[in-house]
């Protein structure tokens, strides 16, 4: 299971780190106005993943890009560079190792090609007329008692991995972020956070996981299972303290 923790598309959207992206002269030269939203779905292990690419052309004719993940709650993830060739697009994007190789169609509304991480997969690009909006972030609330980071070690074999969740009241109900501590420095959004007495359950849908766990007596523990692809992980959290934000 080591490779199954956020191994879709989204190890790549776990580490949007800060990349400045390479201008491709040969963008201006195309006559393609690739500029705008588009949208895509990413079918991977089971679980469909829409991907957004924004692209922006720079006044020299340049092109940037970044990519949003907004089933995993990942956004503005930076493409390393976007190069243009006549009809033929590549991206390149360094926090994934991953890159994307795609042909243009006749009227620049669809982008049909492979992305590639690890292993090719299909993935065709629509242009989008509006602009997608990215959730807004929950209005705050009075913290509840579990308000706070909460670090863990799953041990799948034969490499363990360190994970760490931050839960947060707000005012529709707790929030939760997830972090595979060591393949990714991004917080994921949870899509989902249920609490019930002193059992919590924590589901991040874009990746296929779900923690269950019981709350201990003393409010510094969370003793329960990580769940994912049919897997079933022991998973001990323990609060981290002076680190709620």
């Amino acid at each position: 299971m080591k490779n199954a923790i956020i191994r879709t598309f989204m190890v790549m959207a776990g580490m949007a780190m800060v990349l400045s992206a390479r201008c491709d002269a040969q963008a201006a030269t195309t006559g393609i106005n690739l500029a705008g939203n588009w949208l895509g779905t990413l079918s991977a292990g089971g679980t469909d993943l829409r991907l957004v690419l924004h692209i922006v052309a720079t006044k020299d004719g340049c092109l940037t890009a970044t990519i949003d993940s907004p089933d995993q709650g990942v956004n503005g993830i930076p493409v390393t560079s976007v190069t243009l060739k006549d009809a033929k697009l590549s991206l390149v994007v360094n926090a994934a190792n991953g890159t994307y190789d795609g042909t243009v169609n006749k009227d620049a509304s669809a982008i049909d090609g492979t992305w590639t991480q690890g292993q090719p997969l299909a993935l065709t690009f629509k242009r989008v007329q509006e602009e997608l909006a990215v959730a807004p972030a929950p209005k705050p609330a009075t913290p509840s008692d579990i308000d706070g980071t909460w670090v863990g070690i799953l041990d799948p074999g034969p490499e363990k991995l360190h994970v760490a969740f931050k839960i947060v009241n707000a005012a529709d109900g707790l929030t939760a972020s997830f972090q595979s501590t060591d393949q990714s420095p991004i917080w994921m959004s949870a899509s989902s956070v249920s609490r019930s007495g002193s059992d919590v359950t924590i589901s991040l849908n874009g990746i296929g996981v779900r923690y269950e766990g019981k709350i201990g007596a003393d409010l510094s523990s969370i003793d329960g299972t990580f769940l994912q692809a049919g897997n079933a992980l022991p998973l001990v959290l323990t609060r981290v303290k002076d680190q709620a934000k």
